[in-house]
């Protein structure tokens, strides 16, 4: 189990990024030829991209069956998906073949935001790394970290009001 930090932190990374949010839907529970597949095909994915730090892949974390990524730009997460030599595409291709007479067995969906640098805010109490917090770097939430206004507008310092997160 990840170390517990007991301190109300923040998080910061250098430069823009890229969150990439996805997810998948059984919408037919008793076709598991249609969505084991793809229940099966992000684990490999990952473990491939954790090997390849050029390919700008930071990090993610999972809930159910939605999972947070973060990428160093749209770019990277672009080429990575389109990339014939890599996990994504044959399983894209398998997908799209498995779908053509039953699109709705199985859904996926995705989301993906640019955020510009110093353009976000996160908080932390009582968790272990997490989030942007593990894919970039922990810090005291403190001084003009301590409110989410704080945290998202720097120069709104002379402006923070201690609130909880």
């Amino acid at each position: 189990m990840a170390e517990t930090i007991p301190a109300r932190m923040s998080a910061e990374i250098e430069g823009d990024f890229v969150v990439f949010v996805i997810g998948m839907r059984v919408n037919k529970f008793w076709k598991p030829h249609k969505w084991v597949p793809v229940f099966l095909a992000m684990p490999r994915m990952l473990k491939e991209l954790e090997k390849q730090p050029e390919s700008g892949f930071m990090g993610s974390i999972a809930s159910g069956l939605t999972q947070v990524q973060y990428w160093r730009s749209f770019e990277h997460l672009e080429a990575y998906a389109r990339s014939h030599d890599h996990e994504h595409w044959p399983a894209w291709v398998a997908f799209n073949k498995r779908m053509r007479e039953s699109r709705g067995d199985v859904g996926i969906w995705h989301e993906t935001y640019k955020v510009r640098a110093g353009e976000y805010e996160a908080i932390y109490s009582g968790m272990p790394r997490q989030g942007l917090g593990k894919v970039g770097k922990l810090v005291p939430a403190t001084g003009r970290k301590e409110s989410a206004r704080g945290r998202i507008s720097p120069d709104a310092a002379e402006q923070v009001v201690t609130e909880g997160g």
